[in-house]
């Protein structure tokens, strides 16, 4: 495999951030929810840490001017509370 070559990651309802550097969240979540929505995705949980926010922020900026977003809000507890974000899309 070539170093350039892009991972492909398996399309689920879930998205983990964790293994994300910060620097490129907006572009991953953004192509991740092209992707959801091109699969007819209507909810996924988008897993960002709970931390001092700065992944938080950088998600719901994203998802707060998206074209493919219908409403989005903190995950309850048993989904990782404030720590995930619950976005129902178009």
């Amino acid at each position: 495999m070539d170093a350039d070559e892009p991972i492909r990651i398996p399309i689920t309802d879930t998205f983990d951030l964790h293994t994300i550097h910060p620097r490129e969240v907006a572009a991953v979540v953004d192509a991740y929810l092209e992707e959801a929505h091109a699969l007819r995705f209507t909810t996924v949980r988008i897993v960002h840490g709970r931390g001092v926010g700065v992944q938080r922020g950088i998600v719901r900026k994203l998802l707060a001017r998206s074209p493919l977003v219908v409403s989005y809000h903190d995950a309850p507890p048993e989904s990782g509370g404030w720590g995930a974000t619950i976005v129902r899309l178009r």
